[in-house]
């Protein structure tokens, strides 16, 4: 599913908002999520999930052709970690 998919479907679930303002919303909280893992907190949806920020440092890796070294500058990743409903509802056996 792609956001413009979310936004229909929830604007089709609440005929009462117009699509205008299902799509403010869905940003609004997409930017919200992005802004937090960029101030380095972390975002918990109960039931779905956890996003978190992970530090990988400065390291020396290798080109794969020459095999020479080359240097791998350090990184932020962001991190999703299910949460136990979620992971409920994809393994139940129907």
């Amino acid at each position: 599913m792609i956001k413009s998919e979310l936004i229909l479907k929830i604007a089709a679930a609440n005929p009462h908002l117009y699509q205008r303002d299902v799509e403010r919303i869905v940003n609004v909280i997409f930017d919200e999520i992005v802004d937090a893992l960029a101030r380095g907190d972390r975002v918990e949806l109960r039931g779905f999930g956890a996003f978190t920020v992970k530090h990988r440092p400065a390291r020396e890796g290798r080109n794969p052709r020459t095999g020479e070294p080359v240097p791998v500058a350090e990184k932020f990743i962001p991190f999703f970690k299910t949460g136990k409903e979620l992971r409920d509802r994809l393994n139940a056996t129907t």
